[in-house]
């Protein structure tokens, strides 16, 4: 997720360097950020999914290993468009309020995104196993 942030606020913060994006631009870059994590999350989460089956538990397709490489990829595709979002719209909010937007970079969105997809984890985790 973090990786996934920090390209995005890259992007993002030398787009508002060289002035090709600007506030009302945001609901445009939104929706495009929305679109590509949304694929990069289904293919990550499916290649996760996979490979718990395949690796982790040897093809072994019981419930409770399905529950698990559940529990583990869903997260995993959250965690990419959260991470997304993020990393595309703090730049442009820092901005907005004067600061430098190349301070919300890696360690401030990497944080946030941690924190909220844990937080995703253990819901879904709770869900899924019934606690």
């Amino acid at each position: 997720g973090g990786n996934a942030g920090s390209q995005a606020s890259v992007a993002i913060i030398r787009a508002l360097s060289l002035d090709e994006v600007s506030m009302g631009d945001i609901f445009k870059i939104i929706w495009k950020e929305l679109r590509v994590s949304g694929l990069c999350g289904v293919c990550i989460a499916i290649a996760c999914f996979i490979k718990t089956i395949a690796i982790d538990f040897r093809f072994d397709f019981s419930w409770g290993n399905i529950e698990i490489a559940i529990i583990v990829s869903v997260p995993v595709f959250f965690a990419i468009i959260i991470a997304k979002l993020i990393g595309s719209c703090l730049p442009i909010g820092a901005k907005r309020i004067g600061l430098d937007p190349a301070v919300m970079a890696t360690p401030l969105i990497a944080t946030i995104v941690d924190t909220v997809t844990l937080m995703i984890y253990f819901a879904i985790a709770s869900y899924v196993l019934g606690f």
